[in-house]
């Protein structure tokens, strides 16, 4: 007995020995909670957040009166200055910064502020409205840079993390702000609106919540790679209720390399117009969009497209109404190549379209009154700007105080100045030379399709 008694205290001596302490089992349980807390989302926003910055934006604009008292009181054309904030991410660690076009619009001053609070003064190297992207610079080095992901292979209902700064300061700390959700839908089309610049096209659909401040900050997913540039939301409230948009990343950084490398974005163009009134409801009755004009000479003639043969896809994206179609030349830049599957008589045809710049881009300019640039109106342009007159003279630029002084606008096709007709840009510079302290001289010309007319005096 006394053995076995002895036996029994040893055992019991060793177990005691052998079981954790209590502040080892709080330090185990501990650990394991952290392991819990460390999910993907949690791993993907700290590998992306360092490189979120904040964009401050200072632009001036002009004032509108609010009362009666500012109406009588407030000096015509006064001009105040306003505040703006946004989001973006650092994509190179010499300080290159991706933000939303409309938040820099009309910036004449841009503060960048990184997660630790630093401001850099920027630099704005580009911005495209089309597409809503911006390109800033900022002075530093080895900065961290958001890691790149890819868009094409995203999944609906994979996890989307969205970050960046609303309301900025007003939350206390330049820290950025993460929310999270799925991937609610893919190549998302947006209808354009009276108040968008941009083509809002191909997108990206999340429910991660993006609010004012948001802008131009990554979306992510769950590997902490940036797949898109949160970019818009529809809201009647203007605050988030789970209808989210970003840019793809692919587009972006084509958009961000060119206004890096040149300060600004060359177009596609393959010579063909499609129909805007396609529908859905149609698609379904033709199998594509249809072709609505073929400009001579361009890729799409040499292909042996015609007007009134339907595209069915293009690289590969079905087609079903002419967003479908933008969505593609977005993605698209001179010297690629498109292939195309369509339907002419009944029979389906391949080609391969090799895209090439604007038509306008690449016409001779005229420079005229007041720093006014006009191109001479061909096929090609016609086709590529959807102008009605067979002949005429594209305003292709004109600064803003000359506009204000004419009426006129860029995009406006002069037809005719007093009683002469005109044929090409070089008429239009004679005709103002022949007007000069002559008395008003007047200009009828083209703007979205109507014909309207404009009177001034050339000095």
């Amino acid at each position: 007995m006394r053995g076995r008694a002895a036996s029994l205290v040893l055992t019991l001596a060793l177990a005691a020995a052998a079981a954790p302490s209590p502040a080892a089992a709080q330090v185990r349980a501990r650990a394991h909670v952290d392991d819990v807390r460390r999910t993907a989302i949690v791993t993907a926003a700290a590998r992306v957040a360092p490189a979120v910055v904040s964009v401050n934006v200072v632009r001036r604009e002009q004032a509108q009166p609010s009362d009666l008292w500012e109406q009588f009181f407030l000096p015509r054309g006064y001009e105040r200055t306003v505040k703006g904030l946004g989001s973006g991410f650092i994509i190179s660690p010499n300080g290159i910064v991706i933000t939303n076009q409309h938040v820099t619009d009309g910036a004449e001053q841009i503060v960048v502020t990184t997660r630790d609070g630093t401001d850099y003064p920027a630099k704005l190297l580009g911005e495209d409205p089309l597409t809503d992207i911006a390109v800033l610079k900022i002075d530093g080095h080895d900065l961290p840079t958001a890691p790149i992901g890819s868009s094409r292979d995203l999944e609906i209902g994979e996890w989307a993390i969205a970050i960046g700064n609303p309301y900025g300061y007003l939350l206390g700390n330049s820290e950025p702000t993460v929310t999270a959700g799925v991937i609610s839908g893919v190549d998302r089309n947006l209808l354009p609106s009276s108040d968008q610049s941009g083509i809002y096209v191909g997108m990206i659909q999340t429910d991660a919540a993006i609010n004012p401040g948001n802008s131009g900050g990554p979306l992510v997913d769950a590997l902490g790679e940036v797949i898109g540039v949160n970019s818009s939301i529809l809201s009647s409230s203007g605050g988030s209720i789970g209808l989210g948009f970003a840019i793809p990343i692919e587009r972006a950084l084509r958009v961000a390399h060119e206004l890096e490398a040149h300060g600004t974005v060359r177009r596609a163009w393959v010579g063909l117009g499609i129909a805007p009134t396609t529908t859905p409801r149609e698609w379904k009755r033709i199998g594509g969009i249809a072709v609505q004009g073929v400009a001579p000479g361009g890729p799409a003639a040499r292909s042996g497209i015609v007007a009134g043969d339907v595209l069915a896809d293009a690289n590969g994206h079905a087609l079903h109404t002419f967003l479908d179609w933008e969505s593609v030349k977005l993605d698209v830049a001179p010297g690629d190549t498109i292939v195309v599957h369509y339907t002419h008589d009944g029979a389906r045809h391949r080609a391969v379209l090799n895209v090439e710049d604007l038509p306008s881009t690449r016409a001779e300019k005229v420079s005229v009154l007041g720093g006014i640039r006009l191109i001479t109106v061909t096929p090609q342009i016609r086709q590529e700007r959807g102008i009605h007159h067979q002949r005429g003279a594209l305003i292709y630029q004109i600064p803003s105080a000359t506009s204000q002084q004419t009426g006129l606008q860029a995009g406006d096709v002069i037809v005719q100045i007093n009683r002469t007709p005109i044929t090409n840009a070089e008429q239009v510079r004679r005709a103002f030379t022949a007007a000069a302290h002559q008395g008003a001289v007047r200009v009828y010309f083209e703007r979205n399709g109507q014909l309207a007319y404009a009177d001034f005096y050339v000095r």
